[in-house]
């Protein structure tokens, strides 16, 4: 299967810039596998989908404000730094821009988004084959909270912020509200529909609620430069499955009850974990690099609540075979459509867009 066959047109000012002014105020286009119909409703109303002893399964991974300004003392070059991923608390690989002729040693100076200079730097220690860069910070007694207090929120390329604008609306509203550990650059976009009233009414009408942690790499906006599905290799991402959510899915599906997952996120660590142990889940932590694509058939996961997903991404392959399991073009045929059906209807897309869930 190409990678082509998953591009769709989508007109730039469909590209949400902002979020809904309520969480729970989005657009749900809902997809029936099994008649291949939609729906057109909206995301407040997601309960009248669900059935008492549904398990819905939800990342509760919390994104970090991994986008820190910083310039060269030597030049006074801005810098910027995107945190990747912790090697010890000092010590990050990051992803800078530019980033082609920094050099082990070159020292980064870091200033708030508003400009003042901070005493936070760092060294470059090494530059890995992706060019990816090793930093050891330093400077402050707390690099943890230097982060805190400098870093911005790490928005996709496709959301547009001016520099002052980064962080007041963001710090908020791309987070979930049940986000509890920290560890993701992106966010888990499906999530961020939900209110804490949304989900109560959930688990009042008979619906478990169960979390899994999947810390969303930089990866998840990496295109696909194979011309081959097939040849793509998936970004490595760290997951934890807690024994109560590895239980109750495991009871679940026992008892002929669905599992939801919520997110692209949530599906691959429930079907990572299937696949390795081949029967009942194990609870554990641990990496995936899955690559769900057609015609992939799914062993935990009934129904699916997502986002709209860029074209040519890896999440609009996953979600291209998850509406039709084990099928090679009818997922994407199916999926393809329900996209220009939204088009047309003028929904939202990409991460502060709308939301589409598949049953």
């Amino acid at each position: 299967m190409l990678t082509a066959d998953f591009d769709y047109v989508l007109p730039p000012d469909l590209i949400a810039q902002h979020p809904a002014p309520e969480r729970d105020g989005s657009r749900l286009l809902v997809v029936h596998r099994s008649g291949a119909s939609i729906e057109h409703r909206h995301f407040s109303g997601l309960g009248s989908f669900f059935r008492p002893g549904d398990v819905l399964v939800l990342n509760d991974s919390r994104v970090i404000p991994a986008r820190l300004r910083g310039f060269k003392p030597e030049t006074q070059g801005a810098v910027e730094v995107l945190l990747l991923h912790e090697q010890t608390p000092a010590c990050w690989w990051v992803m800078l821009k530019p980033g082609k002729r920094v050099r082990p040693g070159t020292c980064i100076r870091f200033r708030s988004p508003l400009g003042p200079v901070s005493t936070l730097e760092a060294e470059v220690l090494e530059k890995n084959s992706e060019g990816h860069c090793l930093l050891r910070f330093g400077g402050v007694p707390d690099v943890a909270a230097a982060f805190a207090d400098l870093g911005e929120m790490p928005l996709p390329p496709y959301i547009l912020r001016s520099a002052p604008a980064v962080g007041v609306e963001d710090r908020t509203r791309y987070q979930t509200v049940f986000a509890q550990n920290d560890g993701s650059v992106a966010a888990p976009t499906a999530g961020l529909h939900f209110t804490d009233a949304v989900l109560t009414g959930l688990r009042a009408s008979g619906v478990e609620t169960h979390f899994i942690t999947l810390h969303v790499g930089h990866g998840t906006f990496a295109p696909v430069k194979a011309d081959r599905v097939e040849d793509h290799r998936m970004h490595e991402e760290r997951f934890d499955l807690p024994a109560s959510t590895a239980e109750a899915v495991n009871r679940a599906k026992a008892e002929g009850r669905r599992v939801i997952a919520v997110g692209t996120t949530s599906v691959r660590v429930l079907e990572s974990v299937a696949r390795a142990t081949a029967g009942a889940l194990v609870p554990g932590a641990g990496t995936t690099r899955i690559f769900l694509h057609p015609p992939a058939r799914f062993a935990v996961v009934d129904g699916l609540l997502t986002n709209f997903h860029l074209p040519q991404s890896t999440l609009l392959m996953l979600v291209s075979a998850f509406a039709a399991p084990g099928e090679p073009l009818c997922g994407r045929e199916r999926i393809l459509a329900a996209y220009a059906e939204a088009v047309r209807e003028r929904y939202r897309f990409f991460s502060y867009g709308d939301a589409m869930l598949i049953l």
